[in-house]
């Protein structure tokens, strides 16, 4: 059974079942029912047409659903014929999925729930896994994300910032259970690229590309945290680098600057460096001025007071850094950062340890408590 093809004729069906006239609810328990026939019926007998044949058994899986709904008996004049089974238009669907699933009346967790079930083809098991909830958890998310955006038509205009904001929140998850979801985000993010012309999809692809690309070297085997400037730069995969520049410059040669294309040009730079040392970090503090422009961001002014105090010293850095909201998440780890670099390890390891206290999950606590752990032995041994 090839399970990438059966993620990949996902959208597409359910698109084509909406057009029929079956809402988006409906529509999609209807193909996972047919995708469960698939896996029966499949291996032995594989069909010509994967895509025609799951229209045509999960429109008949609706009908059914349909007739036995007795409150609907009035829908059944609409599909008491059954139209011919057929693949049907793909990339019109597939994207308005994309846009269904980012829908601006749902919560940011019950949009990417939505677009890994509906869009990514993935099960309800497999998506509670990734996010280490209960399978119940999370088929109460997808049922009512499912209500939520059952009454919006299939032809809705929507939002591809929306869109891009979903797909990159499904990057920001990372992996865990057995689904890799930095590996599921750019996939449905190339497939986003191959339907829509748009510089800031190919922005967010080359932005997961060239983060993806340091992904190898960002733990060690026992999960700890590397630091950017301490990673082994050969472990880099020079091949999603290439990729990734290439992709960044297309959509940059458009002048049609965006929040995405402006992080992945940061994150070219980063890559560009053969050593920690060579990093070009004046050009990338007017990278972060740009996207401070763009976006406004707390968060792209944190990483911008670092990039300051890499370009101009830690003083400089920390100027930047005492215009910001203190409560700012990582805030007080980048404080204890420079701190260090200014040669006050004595604040930096409090800093350190008041940050590690309020690290938002376990690797990044070890690391902040391990750096607050060796200024305090350095500041011991010094005062022998």
């Amino acid at each position: 059974m090839d399970e990438a093809l059966l993620r990949a004729v996902v959208p597409p069906v359910i698109g084509i079942l909406g057009r029929r006239g079956a809402d988006f609810a409906a529509a999609e328990d209807a193909v996972q029912d047919a995708l469960v026939e698939a896996l029966r019926v499949w291996p032995a007998d594989p069909p010509r047409d994967p895509q025609g044949w799951l229209v045509t058994v999960a429109w008949r899986r609706y009908l059914d659903a349909v007739r036995a709904d007795t409150s609907r008996r009035r829908r059944e004049v609409l599909v008491e014929e059954e139209p011919a089974p057929g693949p049907g238009a793909e990339t019109d669907d597939t994207l308005q999925l994309y846009v269904l699933c980012a829908h601006p009346s749902l919560s940011p967790a019950s949009a990417v729930a939505l677009t890994l079930r509906a869009v990514g083809g993935l099960t309800t098991r497999q998506i509670a896994q990734a996010y280490l909830v209960p399978e119940a958890t999370m088929a109460q998310r997808i049922s009512r994300a499912k209500r939520t955006v059952s009454g919006v038509r299939f032809d809705a205009p929507g939002d591809v910032g929306t869109v891009l904001r979903v797909l990159y929140l499904v990057f920001n998850e990372g992996y865990s259970g057995d689904v890799d979801l930095v590996a599921e985000a750019i996939r449905l993010t190339r497939r986003l690229a191959a339907r829509i012309d748009h510089p800031e999809v190919a922005g967010l692809l080359a932005l997961m590309l060239l983060h993806s690309a340091r992904r190898p070297a960002r733990t060690c085997p026992d999960g700890s945290l590397v630091p950017l400037a301490e990673q082994d730069r050969g472990l880099w995969d020079t091949a999603l680098i290439a990729e990734g520049v290439e992709v960044l410059q297309a959509a940059l040669a458009r002048d049609r600057l965006g929040e995405f294309q402006a992080q992945a040009a940061i994150a070219a730079l980063h890559a560009d460096a053969r050593t920690a040392a060579e990093t070009d970090w004046v050009q990338i503090v007017e990278w972060y001025d740009e996207l401070v422009r763009l976006t406004g961001s707390p968060v792209a002014r944190l990483n911008r007071a670092v990039a300051v105090g890499e370009a101009d010293g830690p003083r400089a850095g920390l100027a930047a850094l005492a215009e910001l909201d203190p409560t700012l998440p990582r805030c007080t780890a980048v404080a204890a950062y420079l701190h260090e670099r200014d040669g006050d390890p004595a604040t930096a390891a409090r800093l350190y340890a008041d940050a590690a206290r309020a690290a938002p999950n376990l690797a990044e606590r070890d690391h902040l408590t391990k750096q607050a752990a060796r200024l305090n032995a350095s500041l011991r041994d010094g005062t022998r």
